[in-house]
């Protein structure tokens, strides 16, 4: 999601920052700091540093206090300059609006709320890393994801009483916004209580407005629907498309309306294409493991598009942890001699989890374990919990945000159709996401050749395929130079990688026109060479526009040259028979 998208008037990040977050354990965080104390305590010169700063922050503070109100006392609520400290605060505090706006933080008493902040967030970057060279890794990240939390839950933009546009505002309306947002508040609680759409979400009806493109289902089993779209031509290229979406999220992130549906753009482009559409699952499912996704998702589909489209091999793409388990698909299936797959596209995927990004603060032994005794009681993870502790990595804009805009300004935006899709959350079955997080998370087996899947030892090295990788720049989920390690961990001599602008969602759906997006890339005859992350960045030529009409011409390169008739929606003859219209029952679960 961008930051514009993010601006949180989205019912759906308003959800997110009121239900509970996952469950932390608290000894994680006191090790943290233990870990900060024994460090700093080691260390007097940086003691002696910091108690200095925190004197002179402290002065200054009071004395910018008394020169404003003595200002304020002589020339009234005349504006004020805000000290170069502060003026990070103001702006953001001002949503970076306009010219009056940075007035309003320049006046008494706001000024000084303003300088304060600024100082405090100045002291906490100074305290953290007056140890921080010293710090494990891990114990560092989650002091910089607490600071962050109280940075912002400190700043005086948040709150009625220290906002100079939010008082205007009440002030002009005479209260109606907060009764507006009174009100909307009543409704979000009544809806976290009882359930119910997001308000907005009316308007884009799924198979209607969204996950529209025709096509039917033509599997059915306990754990996927695997869809086949409707061609829009006499000719197609002769390659099928199967598609592995991520099971956190709903599949159709990859077929919104239709002026930014991947699957669409790709029919319209001649390619047959295959989606996975995962079943939400209930308690019953709990024990369903990766190795169930493995055979019951990727591997039944793959027999089935075999069976549709016989005797022409497959260009897989998978999202996310659909990637993941694609690329462990696709490993086993070399490793067994199975040669179906013409090409490999991988899409905000990691197979290398060394350094997964901000994520790593929700993922230790300590946090697994009450993770799964939250899981053993339910079966599943709530989607709320997942979406909480991705609102907590970007708190000004996916937890404050919604609250001031919403509840405070009387303001609910319309929702577009990715906020929407958002809103339409998923659960993850207790088996299947416990072996997620330990072994490929937090003992990164995937690329150390230490993961097995239906028994046998994956080894990504065995894929020889082309192979395309897409990273996004903002992406707080799959950070791109994690998702930049798969090259390496593979043998193959076709080697293309991606960077584009936007984040896990909304660089992916970029859409196949977007003047706002960028990207980079660089090919490879053998992805051994890469380099590191830092090199590509360096290396990497910029283009401007969408990536994929770039995608594109790569699949189509690495198809037959000549185009064949469709084929028939499934194969009633092969037990695949086309059953229920697009986009099939699980989606509504």
């Amino acid at each position: 999601m961008t930051v514009q998208q993010a601006r949180v008037e989205s019912s759906m990040a308003m959800q997110a920052a009121a239900a509970p977050p996952v469950p932390e354990t608290v000894d994680d965080y006191v090790r943290a700091w233990a870990d900060w104390w024994v460090t700093l305590a080691g260390r007097p010169e940086q003691q002696l540093a910091l108690a200095r700063g925190t004197l002179a922050a402290t002065f200054d503070t009071w004395r910018f206090a008394v020169a404003a109100a003595a200002h304020a006392l002589v020339h009234g609520p005349v504006p004020a300059p805000v000290p170069e400290a502060a003026a990070e605060t103001a702006p953001q505090a001002a949503d970076r609006a306009t010219h009056h706006a940075a007035n309003a933080w320049m006046a008494w008493p706001f000024n000084v709320y303003a300088n304060a902040h600024a100082h405090f967030k100045k002291w906490s970057q100074q305290a953290l890393a007056a140890a921080a060279d010293g710090l494990e890794p891990a114990n560092a990240q989650r002091l910089e994801f607490l600071r962050r939390l109280g940075v912002e839950a400190a700043s005086p933009s948040h709150y009625l009483l220290t906002n100079p546009e939010l008082l205007a505002q009440t002030a002009c309306e005479g209260g109606a916004n907060l009764l507006r947002g009174a009100q909307y508040l009543i409704e979000d609680i009544a809806r976290l209580v009882g359930g119910g759409a997001a308000p907005g979400t009316e308007k884009f009806r799924v198979g209607t407005d969204v996950a529209a493109t025709p096509g039917r289902v033509v599997l059915r089993n306990e754990l996927i629907e695997l869809i086949q779209y409707s061609p829009q031509g006499t000719s197609v290229h002769a390659e099928p498309v199967l598609i592995t979406p991520a099971w956190i999220m709903k599949y159709y992130v990859l077929d919104l309306s239709p002026h930014n549906s991947l699957v669409r753009y790709l029919v319209e482009q001649g390619h047959t294409v295959f989606m996975i559409s995962w079943k939400n699952p209930s308690a019953a499912d709990r024990n369903l493991g990766m190795d169930d996704y493995l055979r019951l998702g990727l591997g039944a589909a793959l027999d089935a598009v075999s069976a549709i489209v016989p005797g022409r091999k497959i260009h897989g793409v998978g999202y996310c942890i659909g990637g993941t388990l694609l690329s462990i698909g696709a490993a086993r299936m070399a490793q067994a001699g199975d040669e179906r797959l013409a090409s490999i596209t991988l899409l905000a995927a990691q197979t290398d989890f060394s350094e997964p990004g901000e994520l790593a603060v929700f993922i230790s032994p300590n946090q697994l374990a009450t993770l799964n005794v939250q899981m053993q009681r339910a079966g599943v993870l709530p989607s709320e919990s997942m979406a909480a502790a991705f609102a907590l990595l970007r708190p000004a804009e996916l937890v404050w945000a919604p609250v001031i805009n919403q509840y405070l300004r009387g303001q609910r935006a319309p929702l577009n159709d990715l906020m929407a899709w958002n809103a339409d959350g998923t659960r993850m079955p207790c088996r299947m996401h416990g072996e997620y997080l330990s072994r490929l998370y937090l003992a990164n087996e995937l690329s150390t050749g230490r993961f097995t899947a239906t028994g046998e030892r994956v080894d990504l090295a065995a894929i020889t395929a082309p192979l395309f990788v897409v990273g996004t720049e903002t992406d707080h989920v799959a950070p791109w130079p994690s998702v930049y390690k798969t090259g390496p961990l593979t043998s193959s001599r076709d080697y293309t990688f991606l960077l584009t602008s936007g984040g896990h969602n909304a660089g992916i759906v970029s859409g196949p026109v977007n003047p706002k997006r960028r990207h980079s890339l660089r090919y490879w005859h053998d992805a051994a060479d890469t380099g590191s992350a830092a090199d590509f960045k360096a290396s990497a030529g910029q283009r401007g526009g969408s990536w994929w009409p770039t995608w594109q011409q790569w699949l189509a390169a690495h198809s037959s040259a000549e185009r064949v008739a469709p084929p028939s929606l499934g194969n009633a003859e092969a037990g695949y028979p086309a059953g229920a219209d697009a986009p099939g029952d699980y989606v509504h679960g």
